[in-house]
């Protein structure tokens, strides 16, 4: 069986929708995913939990079926939204230089997509 990890990078609305869409598209068919949340991709972590953002609805089903990985810890605090992560309850990724490190989810088996 296959397993899908997504470095969602871009911070856009239009490309994220498509990550989250992806994930649960790809968890329903029975492929182990999971999502990480790093880049500019990081600035959204404060519209993803509020109930105002269009993605709130989505991204809500995405942590109930617990496909996100974690959050970059550098690239989060550069984009101000590591404390609201933290808060939130991700896991926060520093395995690399204190980013999120892809190594370890290929060493899981994890066939790496970046968005």
């Amino acid at each position: 069986m296959s397993k899908i990890v997504i470095f969602a990078f871009k911070g856009d609305f239009m490309r994220f929708i498509h990550v989250l869409l992806n994930a649960l598209d790809l968890n329903e068919k029975g492929i182990e995913t999971k999502i990480v949340i790093e880049g500019e991709a990081t600035k959204l972590i404060s519209e993803l939990v509020s109930e105002k953002s269009p993605l709130y609805n989505l991204f809500k089903k995405v942590r109930e079926k617990n496909l996100v990985a974690g959050v970059c810890k550098l690239c989060s605090q550069k984009m101000g939204t590591l404390e609201s992560s933290i808060k939130e309850g991700f896991t926060i990724l520093e395995d690399m230089n204190g980013h999120a490190g892809m190594a370890p989810f290929i060493k899981q088996g994890y066939i790496v997509i970046t968005l």
